[in-house]
């Protein structure tokens, strides 16, 4: 009986040895979490998943993967509105050389897109935050990118999701979207940047860009990636 045991144990040594091992080591994992919600019309979406697309597949954004220590990072692209809608719409990827950046790129550029109501920034983080809870990869940074042209309407608060996850060490940058026109018979929020300043972006190093408006957002998002990748924490790098 004790021969049995001791097999057992050293067979559950084994296993989560060979586990340890197996799990990819890169310089990031990062969630993009991309706000789909009624407010951005079909014209502005295209130009959104577009600007990621093409961001993804810049030259910048490749010499900043390519410069870290391991060569890689770890992408996973979520899209969400309100709380009862977060959805991965490309899982985990290992990016480490144009290749894998432009086979992310064109996934993501077949993949459908879709219309939901409400914003729930605080759910969509809590959403990209259980992301996290995967054993492939091993990393010192974890980042939520979150992008979107409103501010919390239904869900959770945003500020209170924001501190539980940098509590655990995840970093939280923002992207916000400012709309120059009215949103639903709304007018337009002028001070969204102050909003995501204050309740969504946190932790060290944490910063947000912002996008006047759509038509910006391509650029928006290479200088972003840049920065993340590359972990510029004390300086902007010039624009993409």
């Amino acid at each position: 009986m004790k021969r049995r045991f001791a097999l057992v144990g050293s067979l559950a040594a084994t296993v989560a040895a060979t586990a340890a091992k197996a799990a990819t080591p890169v310089d990031l994992q990062l969630v993009l979490a991309v706000d789909v919600s009624r407010s951005i019309d079909e014209i502005e979406a295209e130009l959104q998943r577009r600007g990621y697309v093409e961001a993804l597949t810049s030259d910048r954004v490749i010499d900043a993967i390519l410069s870290g220590e391991h060569r890689r990072i770890a992408l996973c692209y979520t899209e969400w509105a309100g709380a009862h809608y977060q959805v991965v719409v490309i899982d985990w990827s290992v990016i480490d050389s144009a290749t894998a950046a432009r086979r992310f790129a064109d996934k993501l550029a077949e993949a459908p897109r879709t219309y939901q109501s409400w914003t729930a920034v605080g759910a969509a983080l809590i959403h990209a935050g259980e992301r996290f809870e995967n054993p492939d990869f091993t990393t010192k940074r974890r980042v939520i990118d979150v992008s979107g042209d409103g501010r919390t309407n239904d869900g959770p608060p945003a500020g209170i999701v924001r501190d539980q996850l940098v509590a655990q060490g995840i970093v939280v940058n923002g992207l916000p979207v400012m709309m120059n026109r009215t949103n639903f018979g709304r007018p337009p929020d002028l001070s969204l940047d102050k909003y995501y300043e204050e309740n969504v972006i946190g932790g060290p190093g944490s910063f947000l860009i912002v996008a006047e408006t759509f038509d910006h957002f391509s650029r928006a998002v290479r200088t972003k990636l840049v920065r993340e990748i590359s972990q510029s924490e004390t300086k902007p790098p010039k624009p993409a």
